[in-house]
């Protein structure tokens, strides 16, 4: 309970009104009379807010909520009885952008009152809204109080699954080019029987089947599909190269959204998608086919974290080994160094035995901004001598790779996911899982 800014007014002025007593021949009767009638003013408006019960707030929000994009969440207040002013604030985690409060509200005697606000989560995992925080006015605004109402609720931040609920409307080939993916023309056919049809211009002649154009007097023709059943292993880096940030999202952000998509679209081409997370928090989810893996995914990767210590990848290419029998695509998203190479490329060899390998070497975007600013300065041309010699360097170790028939994709955040469905489509297109 604290006074409210009108009180201490009017304390001030009746103190100030004592001078009138001393020197103005004012009764000092008078002066104890107003003092006298301001304390029991306060008193009783201290009473009554005192015993005033505290409003019921409930917040409606998803359990379940994605990085980076705002949504609405609502709060209902509800007075028990009599009319009640407040000022109302949500306690929700304290680095989240929000929009709409506090918010000021007067409830009238049993009926709810609803207000919104915008909130933006910008962190992954796990997160604590603690209650709601009201301070209540008392009916002669001369004193205030604080209090907590509602209950304290936990939500989960999900990587950025807001594309696939868009992904959904359209098909596989469709969503991909939606993410920006360039679609080769296949060369040949597929390798799976998929359904005869009638003839159509362009078929090949090796796909009419002879015999049941026969039967039915007409060319029939066979048609193929791109082979179903296959697995995908998307291993990402939880290292310390992950920690970069760019667009108010770190790398790793970027590279779960990306390895979402990817797997989303290869679960709708009939693959098994597996995850493996290795460098700093670890995690193993073995490949599973049907739509329902990717909420077994979102469940498993929503509380990853990077972490600052070097990623062993020899260690991480042994124990994926082991876990991983059957042979897979195994796309490993990192940042390749030049001081990684030689522990990388044992790792790729290692895993090479059984599986393809996809390497996607994430770029910061912060080096194409360096070498493209006007050199002022002796610091400008030391920085850029810098930046060029690093990405020399860079480039050397990704060519190390690529001499051991190791796709490498050298590509910044944006372009993350074009770049992953682009190179797992073509893998399936070309037949070599």
């Amino acid at each position: 309970m604290r006074p409210a800014p009108l009180l201490i007014t009017l304390l001030i002025l009746w103190g100030l009104s004592g001078f009138a007593v001393l020197f103005l021949d004012t009764p000092s009767s008078a002066w104890r009379l107003a003092g006298a009638v301001l304390a029991l003013l306060a008193l009783a408006d201290w009473l009554w807010l005192r015993r005033r019960p505290t409003p019921v707030a409930v917040r409606e929000i998803p359990e379940a909520l994605p990085l980076g994009i705002e949504r609405e969440v609502q709060l209902r207040l509800e007075s028990a009885n009599g009319r009640q002013r407040l000022d109302v604030f949500d306690l929700h985690p304290g680095s989240w952008p929000s929009q709409g409060l506090p918010q000021r509200l007067t409830l009238a005697a049993a009926t709810a009152s609803t207000f919104s606000y915008r909130l933006r989560p910008s962190e992954r995992g796990d997160a604590q809204f603690a209650g709601v925080q009201l301070r209540l006015h008392s009916p002669l605004r001369l004193w205030r109080q604080s209090r907590m109402a509602g209950a304290s609720q936990r939500v989960r931040v999900y990587p950025n699954f807001a594309p696939l609920t868009k992904f959904a409307l359209f098909s596989a080939e469709q969503a991909s080019r939606l993410v920006g993916a360039h679609l080769k023309r296949r060369r040949g056919e597929g390798t799976d029987f998929n359904q005869m049809r009638e003839y159509r211009v362009g078929d090949s002649l090796r796909q009419i089947d002879w015999k049941a154009t026969a039967r039915s007097r007409k060319l029939i023709s066979r048609e193929y599909q791109d082979e179903k059943n296959q697995q995908l292993v998307m291993m990402i880096d939880t290292g310390r190269r992950m920690l970069a940030r760019e667009d108010d999202l770190a790398h790793f952000d970027h590279v779960l959204n990306a390895a979402l998509v990817v797997s989303y679209l290869a679960l709708r081409q009939g693959d098994a998608v597996g995850l493996f997370a290795t460098g700093g928090d670890s995690r193993w989810v073995a490949p599973q086919r049907g739509m329902g893996a990717i909420d077994t995914l979102l469940r498993a990767g929503y509380d990853l974290q990077p972490r600052a210590v070097a990623t062993d990848y020899l260690a991480a290419a042994t124990e994926l080994s082991l876990r991983q029998r059957r042979r897979s695509l195994v796309m490993l998203v990192t940042n390749v160094r030049d001081e990684d190479i030689e522990d990388l490329l044992a790792a790729v060899r290692l895993l090479q035995k059984r599986h393809l390998v996809c390497v996607a070497s994430l770029r910061e975007k912060a080096l194409d901004q360096a070498l493209e600013e006007d050199v002022q300065d002796l610091s400008g041309a030391i920085r850029a001598g810098a930046v060029a010699r690093y990405l020399e360097q860079r480039t050397a170790a990704h060519e190390a790779l690529r001499s051991h028939r190791v796709m490498v994709l050298d590509v910044g955040s944006e372009d993350l996911p074009a770049a992953l469905v682009e190179r797992y489509l073509a893998f399936k297109r070309d037949g070599l899982l």
